[in-house]
């Protein structure tokens, strides 16, 4: 009884699994596996494969599949999946499905419950290791974020800062008063110049000889009005 449901299962897969399924002798097979596995955008590199690996023994399937899991010959390296490290724990994730299936054909529920869990390990370490990125990230970011950030304000250093700029306020203001009143005193000093005599030019150093040549001037003409009047006396 247990070899015509064996038969019977085996070409209800053949059906299934026309591409996928390989005998290896009239009670064992292999089905390929072909795992959906989320990838970048510019990842073109093949979706990674599996392969179970099914023995049917005699009172099967009152008796559980003899059950082992490989890759295909001289498939590359997967870096989020190891056969060789993840086969037993693949291979335990399968025994609920044997427990509930036993007495019935089961190969098709177990292909699905090994490619469920395969996937799921993949997905698993995949946002492990997206969650360090983001965290590292964060870190990258929450140090740059720290360059902009200023000093935290509390009471004592709003009133030091206030009164700091109080008084960089006043000093300022001080200092375009000083500015305004040293101009007026310019250009007070320059209407003044203008209005002093000569001597008294000379007499404050704002001119060179004014005064003497007026005080020669003065002189030359008192000779020349003596001159004058001794010609007429003659």
């Amino acid at each position: 009884m247990g070899r015509d449901e064996q038969k019977e299962e085996r070409e209800v897969l053949d059906s299934i699994f026309p591409d996928e399924i390989q005998d290896v002798s009239d009670a064992e097979y292999r089905v390929s596996i072909a795992l959906d596995v989320k990838k970048a955008d510019e990842d073109e590199s093949p979706d990674p494969v599996i392969l179970l690996n099914v023995l049917y023994p005699a009172a099967y399937p009152d008796e559980a599949p003899r059950l082992d899991i490989t890759q295909p010959p001289n498939a590359p390296r997967y870096e989020h999946l190891d056969i060789q490290e993840d086969k037993a724990r693949l291979l335990e994730a399968l025994e609920p499905t044997i427990e509930e299936s036993m007495g019935m054909a089961m190969v098709f529920t177990l292909v699905s419950a090994l490619k469920d869990s395969a996937e799921l390990l993949v997905s698993e370490r995949q946002q492990a290791i997206q969650a360090l990125k983001d965290i590292e990230s964060a870190k990258a970011e929450e140090e740059e974020n720290r360059k902009f950030e200023g000093e935290k304000v509390t009471r004592e250093s709003f009133l030091a800062w206030r009164e700091g700029f109080r008084q960089e306020m006043a000093d300022e203001a001080a200092r375009r008063q000083a500015e305004v009143e040293a101009e007026e005193k310019k250009k007070r000093g320059a209407k003044e110049e203008k209005k002093l005599t000569g001597r008294q030019l000379w007499q404050r150093g704002l001119a060179g000889n004014t005064v003497e040549e007026e005080e020669e001037e003065e002189e030359g003409d008192d000779a020349l009005e003596g001159m004058q009047k001794l010609k007429v006396e003659g």
